[in-house]
């Protein structure tokens, strides 16, 4: 009887500058260490002293939200003593944890115990990718991780990609190693990955053939720039479109650019231990049968002979016909360019707010992080830590409150209760299907657009009405929302993920003991859920509402 209880209750709450530590002063000193007096300047208008730490349990947890995969008692403990800089900084100086594709791996050797000739494969990278969630000490790279995933994305759903589920979780480990990097070398990393490479086919991209008209792949051009740096339109510091005379926003790029980097993203293909080898471009094996066996995990290389030698133009920048071909030089010039674009700055500060903490930052909140990130040449350490410790993210109200994606909704719920995996690999599949599960799976998404539009305002709703993004409101209808709360109370009485022989239950369980102990107090257990769970405090008539359904249930069952 009591686990149904806890089944309503859960299921219904959805809820570079020099880095350094131990700086607490004010928000720009524990930034901007070490920056010229210009660079400081720039934060000065940032120094906050009433951000230094929680001043209650809802703002540790408010914080955590944004920071991790979600608060647990340990976490809001070394908040409280650390506060917000301090934690950040702990963080920032936290050892990657073991990757995704190390966990793949363990996974794989777990299915071979039982059957030698067993393969892991996409489920063993969502099993990664909670296990991090789930369990790792650095949770604000994971976390970042994560949302850089949703910029930069790759998706499983791709019949290409899916063929090298172990690349993509080293994808993530990239990311992850990234995480707290520059941005120039996130770029590059990104654009030389064989999952990205595959995904956006500029891996085997060859340079154009005036004999049989062929041209070079535009894919990944064309997104680098729409997606992954500079936007459609250009844009002021504070992320407004900058308008033209005939009162319009000015697009950034044009067809003509595209067609320049596509020349630049030409004769990129798999490492090979015999490069330039054509059989090595074509197949990742060379004509001598040699290879090597990570191939899809290492940074492609570009081969001279199918590197187009044309004159390359774009974003104002001019690369001479080359003759040879010089790839390396021409991927140089053209990374170089685009991450110092003056766009760049303002358009994926705003995402990354996006990601981090609300749909909606004000204009004067993406100056402010835009100046960190001009100040720093894009270390997005700084700029993470800068979007963390903003006033306007600690400003403790609804009004900047983010719908989760159910992803997150998940996560944050199973490390607030506490969670166990029998298996030790959090054994969490797919859970795509909205009808009874998430609607939504890590690496996963329908396109290179994520599962949602930053900019997506949802139809006929309130927040639409006032002109308010609500990105992952793409995600929700009445299927996915009774398809969520069916999850939850099926996950909450018998677990989550892959049900195992050995224990006769599914992997991932909640630690429910201490919420048992409580069943005979109705009224302490909704509170004390209602603090574990929910930020703000829980409305008077939901409490009594809960409170008497469970008196009733006690009564109906003797």
């Amino acid at each position: 009887m009591m686990l149904q209880l806890l089944q309503r209750v859960l299921a219904r709450s959805s809820f570079f500058c020099k880095i350094v530590s131990g700086v607490g002063a004010g928000f720009a000193l524990s930034i901007l260490v070490g920056c010229n007096s210009e660079q400081a300047g720039l934060v000065n208008g940032f120094q906050s002293s009433n951000v230094q730490r929680p001043e209650n349990r809802a703002q540790a947890q408010a914080f955590l939200q944004q920071a991790t995969f979600g608060a647990d008692e340990n976490l809001i403990n070394e908040l409280n003593v650390q506060g917000y800089a301090g934690w950040i900084n702990g963080q920032l100086q936290t050892p990657n944890s073991v990757g995704m594709a190390a966990l793949w791996d363990q996974s794989e050797a777990a299915l071979r115990l039982n059957n030698p000739n067993a393969n892991a494969g996409q489920s063993e990278v969502l099993h990664a990718f909670w296990n991090k969630a789930l369990t790792a000490q650095d949770q604000l790279r994971w976390r970042v991780a994560y949302a850089l995933s949703q910029i930069f994305v790759v998706s499983m759903l791709d019949a290409n990609v899916a063929q090298s589920p172990r690349a993509v979780a080293a994808y993530m480990d990239m990311l992850a190693r990234n995480a707290f990097g520059s941005y120039r070398n996130l770029l590059e990393d990104v654009s030389r990955h064989p999952m990205m490479g595959l995904y956006l086919s500029h891996l085997r991209n060859q340079k154009e053939d005036l004999r049989t008209g062929r041209v070079p792949d535009e894919n990944y051009a064309r997104e680098v720039l729409q997606l992954f740096s500079i936007g459609l339109f250009q844009l002021n510091a504070s992320g407004q479109p900058v308008l033209g005379g005939n009162g319009q926003p000015i697009e950034t790029y044009s067809y003509q650019d595209i067609e320049g980097l596509a020349r630049v993203f030409t004769g990129f293909s798999y490492d090979c231990p015999d490069f330039p080898d054509n059989a090595c471009f074509f197949n990742g094996v060379s004509s001598f049968g040699n290879s090597f066996s990570d191939r899809n995990s290492r940074p492609m290389v570009q081969y001279p002979q199918f590197h187009s030698r044309l004159e390359k133009r774009f974003l104002g920048v001019v690369i001479p016909e080359q003759n040879p071909s010089n790839p390396e030089l021409s991927v140089k010039i053209a990374l170089d360019t685009i991450a110092n674009y003056p766009n760049v700055a303002p358009f994926m500060s705003h995402l990354l707010i996006q990601r981090l903490v609300t749909s909606n930052p004000s204009p004067a909140y993406i100056a402010d992080i835009s100046s960190i990130w001009r100040a720093t040449q894009g270390q997005l350490g700084a700029v993470v830590k800068a979007i963390l410790l903003h006033p306007e993210a600690r400003k403790f109200d609804s009004q900047g409150a983010k719908l989760k994606e159910p992803v997150l909704k998940l996560s944050n719920l199973l490390r607030s209760i506490g969670v166990s995996s029998d298996s030790n690999l959090y054994q969490i599949g797919l859970t795509d299907d909205p009808l009874t599960s998430l609607g939504m799976s890590p690496l996963r998404s329908p396109s290179v657009f994520n599962f949602y539009r930053p900019g997506y305002r949802a139809p006929n709703s309130v927040t639409g009405a006032n002109g308010l993004l609500s990105p992952e409101m793409q995600l929700l209808s009445e299927s996915s929302a009774a398809g969520y709360v069916n999850f939850m109370r099926n996950g909450i009485a018998s677990g989550f993920g892959n049900y195992q022989q050995a224990t006769r239950r599914s992997d991932v369980q909640l630690q429910l003991a201490p919420w048992l102990s409580l069943a005979d107090r109705p009224a302490d257990l909704v509170d004390a859920l209602a603090q574990r769970l929910l930020i703000v405090p829980i409305d008077t008539t939901l409490r009594n509402s809960m409170i008497n359904a469970i008196n009733r249930q006690q009564s109906s069952a003797g």
